[in-house]
């Protein structure tokens, strides 16, 4: 059960992820409710899944909450 909401998350956000606004409003609203470590998992997750899905990182760049993460330098 400890996993269950971060494994929903990726579940999400991989369904959302055709339209960059709702991923990002997707992504926002779980980077609320997530704990700490599961952050730093995501945020994993979420540099492999950029490079995948470039067209997601433009509007991501635009969000405070991910504008100063360290999601984009590897990307």
């Amino acid at each position: 059960m400890a996993r269950a909401f971060y494994n929903y998350t990726i579940t999400i956000l991989n369904k959302v992820s055709f339209d960059p606004k709702l991923f990002k409003k997707e992504l926002e609203k779980s980077y609320k409710a997530l704990l700490p470590y599961e952050k730093k998992e995501l945020n994993i997750w979420l540099q492999n899944f950029l490079l995948q899905k470039p067209h997601l990182k433009e509007c991501l760049k635009q969000s405070p909450v991910f504008s100063k993460q360290e999601i984009f330098k590897a990307s």
